[in-house]
């Protein structure tokens, strides 16, 4: 299993989703036996429906609290602010757009890319971890090669 890194707004949503998730299980338990009181299991599409909710709901619950376990909170103090990782906002000039982009390096968890937030574990956040600023970075992707400067590295 490769490491789980998570910032501590990363950590704090997973155990957010956590505590809900454990409040619909509540609520499916009850639906379960509600439904179990109407006699035939066999014919009885509501018991069966929530039977199949619930695993579903457990098996998010096992991930999450596996993920929490052991997942490595990642302290920005502890960085090399002058080198991209985790957690680091990232303005890039594309060469291929003539435009500079701001990418936010995060968690598999907390990735939007709508909102400019990748997760460090895609291709192109791959190409630019380590990277300083200045530096002309050429990032292979599955169809093309992206070249990219490093214009600004910021750590919130």
């Amino acid at each position: 299993m490769p490491d789980v890194y998570l910032t501590k707004e990363g950590f704090e949503k997973v155990r957010q989703e956590l505590a809900k998730l454990k409040e619909e299980k509540a609520k499916l338990e009850v639906e379960i036996e509600d439904a179990r009181l109407q006699g035939d299991l066999s014919e009885n599409a509501g018991y069966t429906y929530a039977r199949e909710k619930k695993n579903i709901v457990l098996d998010r619950i096992s991930a999450l609290e596996i993920k929490l376990r052991t997942a490595k909170l990642v302290e920005n103090s502890n960085l090399d602010k002058d080198e991209i990782g985790i957690g680091a906002t990232v303005t890039v000039f594309d060469s291929a757009l003539k435009k500079e982009r701001i990418y936010e390096l995060t968690s598999e968890d907390e990735a939007d890319p709508g909102e400019g937030k990748i997760s460090v574990s895609s291709p192109f956040a791959q190409g630019l971890l380590g990277h300083k600023l200045g530096e002309t970075v050429e990032i292979k992707l599955p169809a093309k090669t992206k070249t990219v400067i490093v214009k600004k590295i910021e750590y919130k």
